[in-house]
């Protein structure tokens, strides 16, 4: 089982890294540090004496060095340079050669501690990747096995990839999976009708989940609601440990990402890492499970 991680020598590649080892732990998992370069601008070029390396070598290799030395003891990870026109294509492309389950990458630097600030390489992955995605949210340091997976299961039918995903991972892992419908008061609607519905949906799957987790595995259903979604994701408790996991639209194209504007709202008001599961996605074996 191969993760990719997205990672630059700064403060959101370290987030990256620690994201990615945290989810790694429990699965044995194996970490692909991918440092992207631009496919115009080659990296290695030795000076004209042959002795000295170019200023772009000698930036590699010091991500090299920073980069596998965030990795905690216990994970094995190997470094990577890819040249692509674009971090996110040569991210995806890495995942598609290495038949990794997971792209990871750090939020955008200008977000708030413990929050989102989607920059541009995560949007286009979370518009084009063919695996799942997950997001660090800034400052996030914690590399400890992962303790419980919560699933957005929304109101209505459908997201059968991030359930299936979701109880998959929580079944191998041995964590609880907690299924949380989020329920907007403020939508067009009545909202207790919306409340009731979004209670019916979660038992629902709850049902499902219960007859595929092993004997025993502790599964729990929450509705949460509030003027806004904000407000619904404010209203619950968060282990330091957990990680959300959430459906992409139903507009996007079959085994691709695309979030709607329920995730968009969820991802800015989360103070856990996200993982944004494409639309119809199977993996193919063991190796690419998340």
């Amino acid at each position: 089982m191969r993760y990719v991680v997205g990672y630059t020598p700064n403060e959101r590649g370290a987030d990256a890294v620690a994201l990615a080892s945290a989810m790694a732990r429990a699965q044995g998992a194996q970490l692909d540090l991918v440092y992207v370069v631009d496919r115009r601008a080659p990296y290695v070029a030795l000076n004209p004496d042959g002795n000295r390396i170019s200023a772009a070598e000698q930036a590699v290799l010091t991500a090299e060095r920073e980069g596998v030395a965030l990795v905690p003891e216990g994970v094995e990870a190997t470094f990577h340079v890819r040249q692509a026109e674009s971090f996110a294509s040569g991210l995806i492309d890495a995942a598609r050669e290495y038949e990794a389950g997971l792209i990871v990458v750090g939020a955008a630097s200008n977000g708030l501690f413990k929050r989102y600030s989607v920059g541009s390489v995560a949007n286009a992955l979370l518009h084009a990747s063919p695996v799942p995605v997950a997001l660090a949210p800034r400052g996030y340091r914690r590399t400890e096995p992962v303790t419980r997976l919560t699933l957005a299961v929304g109101q209505r039918t459908g997201a059968e990839a991030a359930i299936g995903v979701s109880i998959e991972a929580a079944g191998r892992r041995g964590v609880p999976l907690r299924l949380v419908s989020l329920v907007e008061l403020d939508a067009e609607g009545d909202s207790g009708e919306n409340i009731n519905a979004a209670h019916i949906h979660a038992n629902t799957v709850l049902t499902e989940a219960s007859h595929r987790l092993p004997a025993g595995h502790g599964a729990t259903v929450e509705v949460a609601h509030g003027r806004t979604i904000e407000e619904a994701i404010d209203d619950l408790e968060w282990d330091d440990g957990e990680i959300m996991i959430v459906g992409s639209s139903r507009l996007a194209e079959k085994n691709k990402l695309f979030i709607g504007s329920t995730a968009g709202k969820v991802l800015r008001a989360l103070p856990v890492p996200m993982v944004v599961v494409p639309r119809d996605y199977e993996p193919v074996d063991s190796s690419h499970q998340l």
